[in-house]
């Protein structure tokens, strides 16, 4: 974790300054709010990979049955949903602006709540069973189902209909009209970063639950 740390710390460090300080190419009713590229997608990046490890985990659990990956497996859902809502929420700030509305009937938004209330359901399913070996396996079949749902409703279905998001619906992608790697220089750090700072969360976290 040492390294991940630094990592984060400097890696952030450089988005939010440069992500400020750089110019960003002059694109079509985005123009400065593009900017927010490098807050909203990396927060998706981050829940999806911090839920990538808790399906990882539920399914070594139910495999092997030690007490170890369940709680990593709930520390990394939980974590991974925060970083959901922040996408949610980063999201509905940047269409304000670029659509005129928080929110609009698009297939990528209300797939990516519905797959967020999926997972409350797995933390109130987790909360209501008081039998500590139910609730660990139940919980867990439960968040490897919850994952496999996560991805059709955010990668697959808003490919099939139209969608205002890049790459969705017939939309280019950014890579398309951003050929002067602008975006680019921040994006990718960007999204490490808040990667690396999922994993410090989530660390520190489960040192929390193990004292409790």
């Amino acid at each position: 974790m040492k390294y991940i740390k630094i990592g984060c710390v400097f890696l952030l460090t450089y988005t939010f300054t440069a992500g400020y300080l750089f110019d960003v190419p002059a694109l079509p009713i985005l123009n400065e709010t593009v900017r927010a590229l490098y807050l909203h997608v990396p927060m998706w990046f981050t829940m999806i990979f911090l839920l990538l490890l808790s399906s990882y985990h539920s399914y070594m659990f139910v495999s092997k049955g030690e007490e170890l990956h369940e709680s990593k497996s709930y520390n990394y859902a939980h974590v991974g949903v925060y970083f959901g809502i922040l996408g949610l929420l980063t999201g509905m700030f940047w269409a304000k602006y670029t659509w005129g509305t928080y929110w609009t009937n698009d297939p990528k938004l209300n797939g990516s709540a519905i797959g967020l209330l999926i997972y409350f359901g797995y933390f109130i399913l987790r909360s209501s069973i008081e039998d500590e070996s139910k609730k660990g396996k139940i919980s867990s079949v439960y968040n490897v189902f919850a994952f496999s749902m996560l991805i059709p409703l955010i990668f697959i279905l808003p490919r099939l209909t139209d969608s205002l998001h890049p790459g969705n619906g017939g939309n280019p992608g950014f890579n398309v009209y951003d050929m002067n790697s602008q975006l680019r220089l921040v994006f990718y750090p960007a999204v490490t970063g808040f990667i690396f700072l999922g994993l410090w969360i989530s660390d520190l976290r489960l040192k929390v639950l193990k004292l409790k």
